[in-house]
């Protein structure tokens, strides 16, 4: 009979540890959740007032105070902005793919990635640099539009495709004419020629069509000339591409140009004399 007594006072005690036990753990997790809290405005006070490195150091503590919350992911979020923020890609960039990883059914994945995407895309630089941030920003916002279609990044990541495709256009566009300057005249060709398939949307397809009337009527291939100068002229008739054309197979055409002018001139002098006969 003494060892039951015994026996459900052990139990009695180690339930009472064990309610103890998980009063003082939440008692913690209130206390780490209100110190996370805290932690993460204070961050944000920072970012608002622009002093971003702090508040990137700040979102970042506030997420490992609390990493199962809900507040750790957009902690750290709100670090790789304050990172973008301060120009710090390469910092930025390896904490959206450790987010990425860390929480990967996070509701703010479309954010991440487009995050990620203009990282890439504020390191672009010009024609003559380069290529690798260029490709890796077209992928990303490729991928943003495929994966969420129906999102505001989608919407801005079309916009942003857009302008990079016409500075690939330009890199295409400034190696063709590195080509005409050595004479390379078969190179310099397939340059141009990429430009008017893959980026036929582009400011530089009606240069790109001239520079290949230009190069053929050089190198002797009048007719693969003349067709590129009436792709030109049908699509581009008022382009300064197309006078300049024009102007290989006209030598006399400003001549002639003026003399249209004068020819105009003379009727509307005309047309207007005949009103007070």
């Amino acid at each position: 009979m003494k060892l039951k007594i015994i026996f459900w006072i052990c139990i009695l005690l180690i339930s009472s540890c064990a309610n103890n036990e998980q009063k003082i753990s939440k008692i913690k997790e209130t206390d780490q959740n209100k110190e996370m809290v805290l932690t993460y405005k204070e961050a944000y006070e920072a970012l608002e007032k622009n002093d971003v490195f702090f508040a990137a150091k700040k979102f970042l503590e506030a997420e490992l105070l609390y990493p199962q919350s809900i507040w750790a992911p957009k902690s750290a979020l709100m670090a790789s902005y304050s990172y973008y923020l301060q120009n710090y890609y390469a910092e930025a960039l390896s904490n959206l793919e450790r987010y990425l990883i860390t929480y990967p059914t996070d509701l703010n994945q479309a954010y991440a990635h487009f995050l990620i995407a203009m990282c890439y895309y504020e390191t672009i630089e010009d024609e003559k640099r380069d290529s690798a941030p260029l490709i890796k920003a077209k992928n990303k916002f490729d991928f943003i539009i495929e994966e969420y279609p129906n999102t505001d990044f989608a919407l801005d990541a079309r916009f942003k495709l857009d302008l990079i495709r016409d500075i690939m256009a330009s890199k295409e566009m400034y190696l063709g004419r590195h080509y005409i300057k050595k004479e390379k005249w078969i190179p310099a060709i397939k340059r141009f020629q990429y430009v008017i398939t893959e980026y036929d949307q582009t400011i530089f397809v009606e240069e790109a069509i001239h520079r290949l009337v230009e190069i053929n009527y050089k190198i002797g291939l009048l007719e693969e000339s003349q067709k590129y100068a009436n792709l030109l002229g049908y699509n581009y008739l008022s382009s300064e591409w197309y006078k300049k054309s024009y102007k290989i197979f006209n030598k006399d055409y400003s001549i002639e140009k003026r003399k249209l002018i004068k020819k105009e001139k003379k009727g509307v002098i005309k047309r207007f004399k005949n009103i007070f006969d």
